[in-house]
């Protein structure tokens, strides 16, 4: 393994996102013709998206999102080709477990971060869009500059469809109900209340196991398989969410989502909301010109609206703000014992 990494990192909505961008770095971006095959091969054969094999890419995941120079609540993405002349480039998503097929609020960090390094050009005032290659299709992040600098980001997911409503889960807390969509990845939604939980800090720790046990309890479900394959089959992430005061312009809700092995994120998450968008829209809670203003744990704030409709489902956008927090050169000492690192 290459002993030096650089990365750029950026924050969604309190959410890290560590960028390394392959090519630059001089690292193989994993053998593929499309994003989607690059993440099969880093994923490595009798391997999963939880459970990758170790490779020469992956220990380079290992080192940045493990201790000591990462930790557990760690996300990233390496920065790869684009598919073809359509998108300005690629990207292979990472978290403490494995990969992912979808990221909104890294395709925000991305999107800020390809205007701030001149990758595409930004005018000091408008939008400029960033197309992006990611495992679960073609993404946008259109940029919105004010005065030289970026004020927010909107992200545009691939197509969210819902495919199991009210599926029974069995936890510790008690049974509740699962509402299940994809949204480049496949999220189950499941009222905080009917656990007897709120969405605050101080019930993390309950909110976090509620969360692996649904994920647990809906693994061979038939909604959770998507027809593009495996790849994108299973349930990623669990949102647990709670109803607040409708706004003027449409719903009002906190959630946290908890994915891979109880990793919780501190933004509202992005396809998360994509995934939220979708059900609200088939309970006829969220029409035409309507927002969902979606809060995390944390108290930071996407906003979500349907776009449009497509075959494959609906076009959902989803804004919000991504900040550079630094850059940083990672190197692993050849003598050092605990090498790529470790996770608690």
């Amino acid at each position: 393994m290459t002993t030096t990494v650089r990365t750029a990192d950026y924050h969604t909505a309190g959410e890290p996102f560590r960028i390394v961008d392959t090519l630059a770095e001089g690292l193989p971006p994993a053998p593929g013709d499309t994003v989607a095959e690059r993440c099969a091969t880093a994923i490595g054969p009798g391997g999963s998206a939880a459970a990758p094999r170790r490779g020469a890419l992956d220990d380079v995941r290992r080192m940045l999102v493990q201790e000591p120079r990462g930790h557990a609540g760690m996300y990233g993405g390496f920065v790869v080709p684009a598919d073809d002349d359509g998108a300005h480039f690629g990207v292979l998503f990472w978290h403490k477990d494995g990969y992912s097929t979808a990221c909104g609020h890294g395709t925000m960090a991305l999107g800020a971060w390809a205007v701030d390094t001149g990758r595409v050009a930004a005018p000091d005032d408008g939008d400029v869009q960033v197309r992006i290659d990611v495992p679960s299709g073609r993404v946008g992040a259109t940029v919105h500059r004010a005065g030289g600098r970026t004020s927010g980001v909107t992200f545009r997911n691939v197509p969210a469809r819902t495919s199991a409503r009210k599926v029974p889960v069995a936890t510790t807390l008690g049974m509740a109900e699962a509402d299940i969509a994809h949204a480049g990845a496949c999220y189950a939604s499941v009222a905080a209340r009917d656990l007897g939980l709120d969405v605050t800090r101080a019930a993390l720790p309950a909110l976090v196991r509620a969360g692996q046990e649904i994920r647990a309890a809906l693994a061979t479900h038939p909604g959770t398989w998507h027809p593009g394959g495996p790849l994108l089959s299973g349930v990623y992430g669990v949102i647990l969410y709670e109803e607040l005061p409708d706004t003027p312009f449409g719903p009002h809700q906190r959630n946290v989502t908890v994915f891979a092995d109880g990793q919780v994120d501190r933004s509202p998450c992005g396809s998360g909301t994509s995934a939220r968008l979708a059900l609200l829209a088939q309970d006829g809670r969220l029409g035409p010109g309507d927002d969902l203003l979606h809060e995390s744990v944390i108290g930071s704030v996407f906003t979500g609206r349907v776009a449009g409709a497509t075959a494959d489902g609906l076009v959902t956008e989803v804004t919000g703000a991504a900040y550079r927090t630094g850059e940083h050169a990672f190197c692993v000492d050849p003598y050092d014992a605990l090498g790529t690192g470790f996770l608690l």
